[in-house]
């Protein structure tokens, strides 16, 4: 299983953010969301907005660095992108 994580370079609601992503499914993307507690409502049409204050706990469970433009291509490849504006 592999996901990841980009920086915390993504400004909302007072803080900074990250996406975490799968290559895989999102299956695999939910359950390791679920064992590092991060609650469904973090999910958005094809990652999980994840807090800066949280980035640590990711790669600690084994989420792997990327950029931005990564997890883009890594989703794009995958056939999981969901563009805003694009029904499931």
């Amino acid at each position: 299983m592999t996901v990841y994580i980009d920086p915390p370079t993504w400004p909302g609601h007072g803080h900074m953010w990250s996406h975490l992503v799968s290559d895989r499914s999102f299956d695999e993307l939910h359950r390791f969301a679920e064992r590092l507690g991060v609650p469904r409502r973090a999910f958005e049409r094809d990652h999980y907005d994840l807090p800066s204050h949280r980035y640590a706990d990711a790669v600690r469970a084994g989420a792997v660095e990327v950029s931005s433009r990564e997890v883009v291509r890594l989703l794009t490849a995958a056939g999981l992108r969901r563009p805003k504006g694009r029904s499931a």
